[in-house]
Order: structure tokens, then C-alpha cells, then sequence
């Protein structure tokens, strides 16, 4: 996880609004401070805000029957948590965890419902936004079952590294064994391999990103199939 601020002070999906738009909604937001290990909600929870990251980055994980969470989605400065508002749910289905501590526009339920009156673009810009989630929800749920855990391992850092906008990520083998849903002594073999092949390195605590382009060969087509999505849907 990620303690310092770092990272770009715009949000991607409201950069694509139209600028009388943007300055509308923006007008209606708070800038919060997200400090890193903050949980912002459990299932079940009601929703109040929709959050738009600008230098925070969240997991959101799902939990069943108690078990330690798995990692459905990861979201940076690239998308937005609490999207559900737009569609008129008002409670979390997943638990959202800060990995990243930064910043992030903060706009009430009540404001969202009236920026989507105001603003075709904002509603337009949501819908393809969780269009491109559910698109690679179901290709994580593939990439599970299908791909080597190092090959998973490296999509994973990639994201990370893309949301953190550092190559520094202090994440604990246990605690990318819960995110990635395998044994810790899975991520052990995993994480070793990839040092032993100079592509990161691993101290403290902290997993440095050294090679990135060859992390980007070794990890599964996941990864470069979610950024085009991305590219496609959003423009």
C-alpha cells in the first residue's frame, strides 16, 4: 500500500466532461484526503458519495461467507467508486479499501442525481465507465482460473504501478495472496521468480518495479486486453 500522496491532481472521467460541465460539477464536490488502510464501506452499506480519485487509488473486494476478501476491481485516478448511485443503488455491494493514499472529488448522492439531470455527457461517461468494469470482471474471473500466478502476479503489479503512478508498492506477500485469491506461499514462488528475473525487486516490505517492459511481456493478456478496453470504450 501506498502512505504518500503522489501521483496526478485530475480524474480522467470528468477531464472527458465538457468543460462547462466539469467546472458545474466540480462546484458541487468536496476534496478529501484518503489515507492508505482506510476501509470507506462494507456490503451493505449505504451509499452517500461518489468518490473520483485523482491521486488516491482503492481495491474493492468481495467477501463470502467471512473469508478474506478477493479483489474484484482497482481503481485509480482513471475511474470513479460509488458509481452505483447512478444507477439508483444505494447500498455497497463491495467492501473498498484505500491501497493508495492521495486525493479524490467527493460529490453526495443527492448532487450526482442532479449533475445526471443537468449533464447528458456525466451520464454518458458513467455507462461506459461500468460498461469497461463489467468487461473486465468477467475477464478477472477467467484470468483465475486460466493464468499462472506469476503471470497474474505481474498483471496485478502493472495495474498498481499504473494506479499509484510509482513503481514503489508496499504490499505484503499476504496481502497479495487475500487480493489475488492463492496461497501465500503461491505469491512467495511467484514474487521470487520475478526477482530472480531482475524484473522487480522485493525489501522491507516494498516491491520496486525495475523492469517494466519485461514484467509487461511475462504477465497474461489480461492485463493489455483491460487497457484496451479502457481505450475503446472511453475514448
Amino acid at each position: 500500500m501506498i502512505s504518500e500522496p503522489i501521483g496526478p491532481a485530475f480524474n480522467r472521467l470528468l477531464e472527458a466532461l465538457p468543460a462547462r460541465d466539469r467546472e458545474r460539477l466540480l462546484g458541487r464536490c468536496e476534496n478529501v484526503s484518503l489515507a492508505v488502510s482506510q476501509v470507506l464501506c462494507e456490503p451493505g452499506d449505504a451509499l452517500r458519495h461518489i468518490h473520483f480519485p485523482t491521486s488516491a487509488f482503492v481495491s474493492q473486494v468481495a467477501t463470502v461467507d467471512g473469508h478474506e476478501g478477493l479483489q474484484t476491481e482497482m481503481i485509480g485516478n482513471e475511474g470513479a467508486f460509488g458509481y452505483e448511485l447512478a444507477f439508483d443503488v444505494s447500498q455497497a455491494r463491495l467492501r473498498t479499501l484505500v491501497q493508495g493514499a492521495g486525493m479524490a472529488w467527493r460529490l453526495t448522492a443527492k448532487s450526482l442525481q442532479q449533475e445526471l439531470r443537468q449533464s447528458a455527457a456525466l451520464k454518458r461517461v458513467l455507462n461506459r465507465y461500468v460498461c469497461v468494469l463489467l468487461l473486465q470482471s468477467g475477464r478477472s474471473g477467467a484470468c483465475s482460473r486460466l493464468h499462472r500466478v506469476e503471470e497474474r502476479l505481474a498483471r496485478w503489479l502493472l495495474t498498481a504501478e499504473d494506479c499509484a503512478h510509482s513503481p514503489h508498492l508496499a504490499f505484503t506477500h499476504v496481502f497479495l495472496a487475500h487480493m489475488l485469491g492463492v496461497r501465500r506461499v503461491g505469491i512467495t514462488n511467484a514474487a521470487t521468480a520475478l526477482q530472480l528475473r531482475r524484473l522487480i525487486d522485493y525489501r522491507r516490505g516494498v516491491i520496486t518495479v525495475i523492469d517494466r517492459a519485461g514484467l509487461e511481456a511475462l504477465a497474461c493478456g489480461c492485463y493489455r486486453a483491460n487497457l484496451d478496453t479502457y481505450a475503446r470504450l472511453m475514448g
